[in-house]
Order: C-alpha cells, then sequence, then structure tokens
C-alpha cells in the first residue's frame, strides 16, 4: 500500500499540466516611437492587438490616449489610400485637407470598433474615412448650400445630360432629361436652376461667351480694348424711377393747392422767373412771394413724407 501511494505521488508530480497559450496585446512599451513611419505589414499586424488593448482600458486614461493616438498615427496609410480618388478634383481641397478630413473618419473608426465582432479594422476604416470625405464634399464644395436633394439630383442630370447628348447628338432638353430620368418638366428645371449654385466666378473675372462677350486671357478685347467683365453687364438702378415714384405722390397734392400758389409754383419751377418777377407780376412783394413758396413747399414735403 505505501509502495503504491508513493509511486501515485510521483506519477502526480511528474505529470505536467496542458495550457492553452493565448496571445496577449502588445504593452505600450512594445510599440515604436514613431507609429507613422511603421511598415504596411507590420501595422496590419499590431493594429487587431493594439484594438484589443485599447477595448480593455479605461476611457480617459493617459495609457488610453496613447495606445488610441498610436493606432491613429498607424493607420494614417488608410487615409491616404482612400483620398486617392479624390485629390485630383478640379477645384477641389489640398490633398492635406483632405487627408485631415479622411482622418476624422479613421478616429470614429477607431472609437466603434469592436473587437469581439471579429472582423477586419480596414472593413470598418475605409467606408468611415470614403463617407467624411464625400460629406466634406457635398458640405463644402456647392458656393452656395442648397438642399441635398438638389446636389443629389444635378449629379443625375450631368450624368443623363452625357448620356442623352452621346445618343441625340445634340444637348437634351428639360423634357428629354425628364422623360430619361422618369421626372416632371418642374423637377428638372428646378435642379438646372440649382446646378448654378455649384460653382461661383468673380464678378471682375472676364464675360465668357454665354455672357455676351468673348472671354481670353489678355484681358484685352480683339480691337486692343479693354475686355469687359461680369461687373459691366450688372445693371444699375435708374434715377429715373425715384422721379417718377415723386411725381406720382406730388400729383395729386399739387392739384389741391389753390390757385395763387399754383401760379407761383408754376412761374418759379417751370418758367423758372426771379422772386422779384413773380412779385411784380402778380402784384406783392418779394418777401411775400418767398413766404408762399416757403410755406407751399414746406406743406408738399410733408404730405409725400405722411407727416400731414
Amino acid at each position: 500500500m505505501t509502495t503504491t501511494a508513493t509511486e501515485s505521488n510521483t506519477t502526480k508530480a511528474t505529470t505536467p499540466h496542458t495550457t492553452t497559450a493565448t496571445p496577449t496585446p502588445p504593452r505600450t512599451d512594445e510599440v515604436p516611437d514613431c507609429p507613422r513611419d511603421v511598415t504596411t505589414r507590420d501595422a496590419r499586424r499590431l493594429t487587431p492587438l493594439l484594438l484589443e488593448r485599447l477595448h480593455s482600458l479605461e476611457r480617459g486614461t493617459r495609457e488610453y490616449q496613447y495606445v488610441r493616438n498610436t493606432l491613429i498615427e498607424m493607420n494614417l496609410s488608410l487615409v491616404r489610400f482612400a483620398v486617392r480618388p479624390y485629390r485630383d478634383r478640379p477645384g477641389g481641397p489640398e490633398l492635406d485637407d483632405l487627408i485631415q478630413v479622411g482622418t476624422i473618419g479613421l478616429i470614429k473608426a477607431i472609437d466603434r470598433f469592436d473587437p469581439g465582432r471579429n472582423t477586419q479594422f480596414t472593413t470598418l476604416a475605409l467606408p468611415f474615412i470614403s463617407g467624411e470625405i464625400k460629406r466634406h464634399f457635398r458640405d463644402t464644395a456647392w458656393a452656395v448650400r442648397v438642399p441635398r436633394r438638389l446636389q443629389e439630383l444635378r449629379s443625375e442630370l450631368v450624368r443623363a445630360a452625357e448620356e442623352l447628348a452621346s445618343v441625340l447628338g445634340t444637348e437634351p432638353t428639360p423634357a428629354d432629361l425628364a422623360e430619361h430620368l422618369g421626372l416632371t418638366e418642374d423637377e428638372v428645371r428646378e435642379g438646372l436652376v440649382a446646378a448654378n449654385g455649384y460653382s461661383a466666378r468673380s464678378i471682375d473675372a472676364q464675360a465668357g461667351p454665354g455672357d455676351g462677350a468673348e472671354a481670353g486671357g489678355s484681358g484685352r478685347s480683339p480691337g486692343g480694348r479693354r475686355a469687359p467683365t461680369l461687373a459691366d453687364s450688372v445693371g444699375e438702378v435708374d434715377p429715373g424711377l425715384e422721379a417718377v415714384e415723386n411725381r406720382h405722390a406730388l400729383a395729386p397734392l399739387l392739384s389741391g393747392l389753390d390757385e395763387r400758389r399754383s401760379r407761383i409754383l408754376r412761374m418759379r419751377f417751370v418758367e423758372e422767373r426771379t422772386q422779384r418777377e413773380i412779385g411784380e407780376e402778380i402784384g406783392v412783394s418779394q418777401m411775400q412771394v418767398s413766404r408762399i413758396l416757403s410755406r407751399t413747399l414746406s406743406e408738399l414735403r410733408k404730405g409725400m413724407l405722411g407727416d400731414g
């Protein structure tokens, strides 16, 4: 019995315990000093581990911010990859601005990634980055802010116009566009009007062919004179309009004057006589003519201003 017990104890002591090894997330001291210099291959290997580490840390702590910032810098290559289709757009923002916008999408992807769902980080990150860039173009590319519905309608009209132009051999009419898109002509016209707000031109820019003048880069017309600008085509308020309004408001007031005062006004302002000549004509002194004119003009002024 003693021998058997001894052998049993010896067997238990010499039998190794079988355990399953689980990979542990890297410590912060294992992360390179400059995450931006990490190769793409190493970034793919370290990102899932750092995301698990980030998920286990408490938000707001110093270590949480360090791991989060490391993930952002390490995955900037995803942002640069996502902005490629947008960097050559005419009149679009600079590449650095696009990278900043795309980085916002990257940060949102890092904050919302859940390691427990067993999905690739790039599967979540790229749609977030592209969506942020598209939102930026939608909100800032238009010179005049128009509803999103009209922005999308403009894109449809541009594509439809190109397709119909190749088929018809001429520029399609609003009726053609409406039939092609299944819309009403009023909706098409609304979209065409809204499309004018996509881009703006300086009022000092040279007028183009559609503005009734030839455009050129020299700033001179074919005759050597200064080429007309858009500012030259902007109308001004006709000063005669105010005179018409004044006459219209003054007519009933003049008709209410007695014959003597009407005669004095006519001789002074129509016949352009002096007060002395008027006084001699009607048999009163120059001082009386001056008082009659002053009193009459004051009454007419109050009547036009609505004070009487």
